[in-house]
């Protein structure tokens, strides 16, 4: 995640309540994780608050255990996200424990979400080259997305989040897992780094895959892993959608208007192609 020095409770008024407008049904807003390890996302419950929801969108989540579940119920939220990897070295270093013993954590997590009626996709995270040790075995991210899906994971968003991941890495990636797991079950969270996460989604979406995570600017990154830059930037994802014939249901121009908003306030360079090519000239 970004460190943003300038007034959060700005960013959600600004930031998340103009994203609310542009016609998303899911805007994933923040995680309940602790501040000692990640302090970008202590305002929380601040940012929870204060966002203006609207009646047609979902406001997500992430936790990564029952303390964070917890602190989220207090926030009327009705749908989270849990995460885990595919490997064990980032699995450490993501959530400080291994892959199954992440497992033992998320059963007392999806089920006091179960009894409370909440909604629960899970995040598999790095598949494809990995900074920290080295390619995840397709055969692992099946094995871990298969098992989310039998806790209880409604979807599983397969994560390349360090950005290093190729089309034909993610070809082969879907070749394999597919045959167990329904692309319906499954979405793509695709990092830019290496600008390769729009032609990354294009082999998903010629897979059947249909849900896709970004981030507005292409905010973001990932505090685990070295050099990751942000999630794919949500404007050029629509962009692309609509140039290839999908309905989305979203206002390219008001996105754009948001991402070039958040860009000037952060004082930072828009992460987004489009929305570059579609900022007027000063």
């Amino acid at each position: 995640k970004e460190t943003i020095t300038k007034s959060s409770g700005i960013n959600a008024e600004y930031g998340i309540d103009k994203l609310s407008e542009c016609g998303f049904r899911t805007i994933e807003s923040t995680s309940f994780v602790s501040p000692k390890w990640v302090p970008q996302l202590a305002d929380c419950k601040d940012v929870m608050a204060k966002i203006k929801r609207n009646p047609n969108t979902v406001y997500p989540v992430l936790v990564p255990n029952l303390k964070g579940l917890e602190n989220a119920m207090t926030c009327n939220i009705t749908e989270i996200g849990i995460f885990t990897a595919a490997s064990e070295a980032f699995c450490k270093k993501n959530i400080n424990c291994s892959i199954d013993e992440s497992f033992e954590r998320f059963a007392p997590t999806i089920h006091t979400a179960r009894e409370n009626g909440i909604k629960r996709p899970g995040v598999c995270i790095v598949y494809c080259e990995v900074s920290i040790s080295g390619t995840v075995p397709t055969r692992t991210v099946g094995r871990v997305s298969e098992k989310l899906l039998e806790m209880g994971c409604y979807e599983v968003s397969l994560g390349d989040t360090i950005g290093a991941g190729t089309p034909g890495e993610i070809q082969t990636l879907l070749r394999d897992i597919l045959p167990a797991l329904p692309s319906d079950k499954l979405a793509l969270h695709c990092h830019d780094t290496y600008g390769q996460a729009i032609a990354n989604i294009y082999v998903g979406l010629e897979s059947g895959i249909r849900v896709f995570d970004s981030s507005v600017a292409g905010l973001g990154g990932c505090p685990y892993a070295k050099g990751a830059s942000g999630n794919v930037a949500t404007e050029d994802l629509i962009y692309m959608l609509h140039g290839s014939g999908f309905d989305t249901g979203i206002d390219l121009h008001k996105v754009l208007e948001t991402g070039i908003f958040i860009s000037e306030f952060l004082e930072r360079i828009n992460g987004s192609k489009v929305g570059i090519a579609k900022t007027p000239s000063q």
